[in-house]
């Protein structure tokens, strides 16, 4: 096994190159040009020092995933946690929110990405307030996509950004280089914890080896090559945790928050995170993830899509929880209702922003009737989160920034935020408290008899087309896709697998008089690949498998992501044959 040799790029504190004595980082991935300003010695023995302390306790953390999943498939509906009640009862303590967080204070309007070249250099150059880049959701985690993301990110930090992009017979360079203060404020989403990095292998103190954790290199690499550089810069460090189910997964990030802190010789306060509330464990206990951050918390966004699946996973086998064609799914529906209302209450009664959901539509430039009424679209659901309460809220696209920013500055005018204001709830419990029941309340829902008036061929097929259109782009490296004039990324075939399985688990009669089957789906698939555009290179095979395997099964997987990435995206000769940094 060779030695990779990487640069210095950063003192490191005694104690860290102690920690990483224990093990070491092996890079078992393909090096190309420029990765080695991320992958150093250094870096990699910090990423060594996190595994060492947090890999096991994330073993354990995914393990008692799976006993909750089990009660509630079992009809054991969960509930607000009686060892807690003291600190949701307590009105006194509130989180660090956005104060001595520069470019925290105002969060209207944060645009999402991949952190590839193009994607940055556009949101960094746009009129959001933040830009999340998202190594979760909006990325495919090819290894190049993985490092290269960080060293996008290590370069528009020190705003030294560069894109090129062929335009006909030429080539176009972009940069994001404006001044720090004119620049959108950078929000990294590493993935979430189920997810590993192969191409990275950790390897302890005994010589047993391991795949990385996907959450500890996105994170880890990310602080360790910019947190000095942004205080430098009178910045901080801002974070985005994702797919969190609890607040004992929200206890390990805060110690990973603080670890990492103090190996990196930071001051406190320099680490920030929001919270993405993107399941049904998170959705019940945010209060708790709250206060196990509070020494970093933000703020909390409301991932909408993912929670959507993540109500459809839980209770796929309950036949009262029944979800119409994805369109018909909107926020008005009260377990949305109840879910939005939770955010904003617990956020600005603990002193943190609450963010809205992401808004998918994708304007089209040759079709000005269709961009105007995705615009209207977005208009009406800005407007309502803002009236709600929401401090700011989430675009996927450069073009739906001011329509988002005027439907909050209608509402906010001058303010930051309205973190001062906390609306009234419209929730069962005392004086209108939200409360768990009303977050997974089944009001509003198609009942089985009258389903069929709610499930349409077009609707099953447009989320089989989402389904092989993205899963395609994701096995091609690509984070997000426009389908039907919106964007879909990794919780949009979450979303329309686990319909289609429910569908066919109840026996849904669709409006065209047919019952929906498994052989059913299986020709729908099939007429949809025969009329797809499709070239050597494709993936669409491979994409038709997964959505067989995710939607067709006995059971509902969890996530095609992992089961996706172990079959397609680990090249197993170079990881066999990889690199160490010794």
């Amino acid at each position: 096994m060779s030695t990779h040799t990487a640069p210095a790029s950063q003192e490191l504190n005694p104690s860290m190159s102690a920690r990483a004595a224990g093990g070491r980082m092996v890079v078992a991935g393909p090096m190309e040009p420029t990765f080695d300003t991320v992958l150093t010695h250094e870096a990699l023995d910090f990423l060594a020092a996190l595994h060492a302390e947090f890999l096991t306790e994330r073993r354990v953390l995914l393990a008692d995933r799976e006993p909750r999943h089990r009660a509630i498939a079992r009809g054991e509906l969960p509930t607000h946690r009686e060892d807690t009640r003291h600190i949701r009862e307590d009105a006194s303590w509130t989180a660090i929110g956005h104060e001595g967080a520069p470019g925290l204070s105002r969060r209207r309007v944060e645009i999402t990405g991949a952190p590839d070249g193009r994607t940055a250099v556009n949101a960094l150059n746009s009129d959001a307030d933040s830009w999340l880049a998202d190594f979760e959701d909006a990325m495919s985690p090819t290894w190049r996509n993985v490092v290269l993301g960080q060293v996008n990110l290590r370069a528009a930090v020190r705003n030294r950004l560069k894109h090129v992009t062929r335009v006909g017979k030429y080539y176009e360079q972009r940069s994001s280089r404006r001044p720090d203060a004119a620049q959108p404020t950078i929000v990294v989403r590493p993935r979430g914890l189920h997810m590993p990095e192969a191409h990275l292998r950790y390897v302890d103190r005994n010589g047993a080896e391991t795949a990385a954790s996907a959450s500890l290199v996105d994170f880890g690499l990310y602080v360790f090559h910019n947190a000095a550089e942004l205080a430098a810069r009178g910045s901080g460090t801002y974070l985005c945790i994702p797919k969190i189910e609890g607040a004992s997964e929200a206890r390990w990030w805060n110690r990973l928050l603080e670890r990492s802190r103090q190996l990196l010789g930071l001051e406190p306060g320099t680490l920030r995170t929001t919270v993405l509330i993107e399941t049904v464990g998170a959705a019940i206990e945010m209060e708790e993830i709250v206060w196990e951050l509070r020494d970093h918390c933000a703020g909390l966004h409301a991932g909408r899509w993912d929670f959507i699946f993540s109500m459809t996973k839980a209770f796929r086998h309950d036949p009262t929880f029944l979800l119409p064609d994805r369109k018909e799914v909107t926020m008005e529906l009260p377990f949305l209702t109840h879910y939005a209302q939770r955010i904003i209450d617990v956020s600005h009664r603990r002193g943190v922003h609450a963010l809205g959901g992401m808004a998918t539509a994708f304007p089209d430039r040759e079709d000005p009737e269709l961009t105007a009424a995705a615009q209207e679209g977005v208009r009406h659901d800005k407007e309502r989160e803002a009236a709600q309460g929401f401090d700011g809220t989430w675009v996927a696209h450069p073009t739906l920034i001011p329509v988002a920013r005027t439907a909050f500055e209608e509402v906010l005018g001058d303010a930051d935020h309205q973190i001062e204001r906390i609306p009234a709830t419209t929730g069962s419990g005392e004086s209108g408290q939200i409360t768990a029941a009303d977050l997974l309340s089944r009001d509003g829902l198609p009942t089985p008899e009258d389903l069929r008036e709610h499930v349409s061929e077009e609707g099953v097929r447009t989320n089989i087309r989402a389904c092989l259109a993205y899963l395609d782009a994701w096995l091609s490296g690509k984070g997000a896709l426009k389908v039907d004039h919106l964007v879909e990324d990794v919780s949009s075939v979450e979303i329309s697998r686990a319909q289609i399985w429910q569908w066919i688990r109840r026996g849904v009669k669709m409006d065209n008089g047919r019952v929906l089957t498994r052989v059913l789906v299986d020709r729908y698939v099939a007429e949809e690949l025969a009329i797809t555009s499709r070239n050597p290179l494709d993936h669409f095979c491979d994409s038709a498998d997964l959505l067989r395997w995710g939607a067709l099964g006995d059971d509902l997987p969890d996530s095609f992501t992992v089961e996706a990435y172990q079959r397609f995206m680990i090249d197993r000769t170079v990881r066999e044959g990889g690199r160490t940094a010794a």
